[in-house]
């Protein structure tokens, strides 16, 4: 009960100075910068929106936030964070929409929380009740200081990625991964009933993706022929008959290629050409 009664002190305290500093017309930065950043993930995208405290030279985890108490994740407004797709978040299924993030710091572990609950000012009123869901990760020992408490996105793929809270000497890393196969083969299949058909963005996915190399081809040389002079579409053709293992055929599409971008002055796809006519000789 003393604690609740401190911290709402200390909050209303914050406020009149606030609204009275205001009210001078006078304006100066916030202790903590306010942050907002978006990825792009999947088909969709990751708001994320905190406010970033120093160490000053204070002791963080153990002392300015003690471990095993809920830690607003920031300082200020709670943390958010926006899905515009489904997810999942360190194996568990979470829907499209907008959480608070939270986390209770722990030496040798922490607990991750999305809150369902919005617009909260610190943890001031955080309910467990309200937890959509709570996931166990290790804290890693950085050798470089933070000074600035960071949250970013990291090894960033089209189904993968990593979210990452560093400060002072820990980082924190949650996955995530998102399913888009499903959706890109279905919308594959539906474009190609229509009369301006994606053969070039397919024949590429179908590549990168393990599908079928025939079709993919296939694709690949309906784009050629409503194309005739795209040096990248020579060069898609011939990775593609690489990996086939028609190096012959590949080397034939390079070289062609090479041609086009030169006589379009297009330098990147005579290098990218290049190299690939370089892979198909060998």
């Amino acid at each position: 009960m003393k604690r609740i009664l401190k911290s709402t002190l200390l909050l209303l305290v914050a406020l009149s100075l606030n609204a009275e500093v205001e009210a001078q017309g006078v304006k100066i930065p916030q202790a903590s910068s306010g942050q907002s950043l978006t990825q792009d993930f999947g088909l969709g995208k990751i708001t994320l929106t905190y406010s970033r405290p120093n160490t000053k030279g204070r002791k963080i985890f153990g002392g300015l936030e003690m471990y095993d108490q809920v830690w607003r994740t920031g300082a200020n407004s709670a943390t958010t964070i926006k899905f515009t797709d489904d997810v999942t978040f360190e194996g568990k299924a979470v829907p499209a929409g907008e959480y608070e993030l939270f986390t209770i710091p722990g030496k040798n572990e922490w607990t991750v929380i999305l809150s369902k609950m919005t617009k909260q000012w610190g943890a001031y009123e955080y309910k467990e009740d309200q937890d959509f869901l709570r996931v166990k990760v290790k804290p890693v020992a950085l050798q470089n200081k933070v000074e600035t408490f960071t949250i970013q996105f990291a090894n960033v793929y089209p189904t993968k990625a990593q979210l990452l809270l560093q400060w002072e000497n820990t980082s924190v890393s949650v996955n995530l991964t998102t399913d888009v196969d499903t959706k890109v083969m279905a919308s594959i299949d539906e474009a190609m009933k229509g009369e301006k058909k994606p053969y070039f963005s397919a024949a590429q996915y179908y590549y990168e993706n393990g599908k079928d190399l025939k079709k993919a081809l296939e694709w690949m040389n309906a784009a050629e022929a409503a194309d005739a002079k795209g040096p990248w579409i020579r060069l898609w053709k011939g990775r593609i008959q690489l990996k086939m293992g028609d190096k012959k055929g590949a080397a034939a599409s390079a070289e062609a290629g090479i041609k086009l971008a030169k006589e379009a002055k297009i330098d990147e796809y005579v290098r990218l050409n290049s190299a690939l006519l370089a892979e198909a000789q060998k």
